[in-house]
């Protein structure tokens, strides 16, 4: 895919959301670290259900930790692999109070030091807390990113790197967020909604559903 197709990809995409944001609910950068947690192999809106209850319990490191694993654990048992993850968020609040004073650390290694924090998640972090222009390339953005020809790659890594060489700078901080909403509601993996999308014209996917919206435009 060339750059002017990019360019107008995103284009495209903040005109029609210009100001996109996780669909997770937070308030504070700790609150997100532990939505972002939470929301492995779970949907955000069953994450939100959780963090609903938690929240207005617990939304400190301090908080939670007083919590303990298994009162932690119970608040969040709605959640897939609950226990574990009650594990890592208690292990990464202990962390959290005792080196870095209770603040979520703005930068990548510090993150992922965390237990439960990796890669994916430090970008989450990074992105949407601290505006910083980082992709974290979950199912959605690496089905987007190969289908549409945006940055083909075999890993998610390849993906990323990929990314955050071609897309053009002004798009950087928000295209994380476009892509994966993209891939959510329009991009979807069974059955893409070609009919709908706004970029179908520049897509280079070649199994595309339905002919680009300006072209059967042209035939009519």
């Amino acid at each position: 895919m060339n750059a002017a197709k990019r360019h107008e990809i995103f284009s495209r995409l903040r005109a029609a959301n210009p100001h996109p944001t996780t669909e997770l609910e937070y308030k504070t950068p700790f609150e997100l670290l532990v939505a972002v947690v939470l929301s492995a192999q779970a949907t955000d809106k069953g994450v939100n259900l959780a963090t609903r209850r938690l929240f207005p319990v617990a939304s400190t490191p301090e908080a939670i930790h007083a919590l303990g694993e298994a009162g932690l654990a119970d608040t969040i048992r709605t959640i897939g692999l609950y226990k574990s993850k009650a594990r890592h968020l208690i292990a990464a609040c202990r962390m959290l109070v005792e080196l870095h004073g209770s603040q979520v650390p703005a930068e990548r290694a510090a993150l992922e030091a965390l237990p439960g924090v990796g890669r994916k998640t430090a970008n989450v972090i990074l992105n949407t807390a601290f505006g910083q222009p980082t992709m974290a390339v979950d199912t959605h953005i690496f089905r987007v990113a190969n289908r549409t020809g945006l940055a083909p790659g075999k890993t998610v890594l390849e993906v990323e790197k990929k990314l955050l060489k071609t897309i053009p700078p002004e798009f950087r901080v928000d295209a994380h967020h476009w892509l994966i909403l993209h891939g959510r509601y329009v991009c979807q993996a069974r059955k893409p909604k070609c009919g709908e999308c706004i970029i179908a014209d520049l897509c280079e996917y070649k199994g595309k559903l339905v002919a680009p919206a300006p072209l059967r435009a042209r035939r009519n």
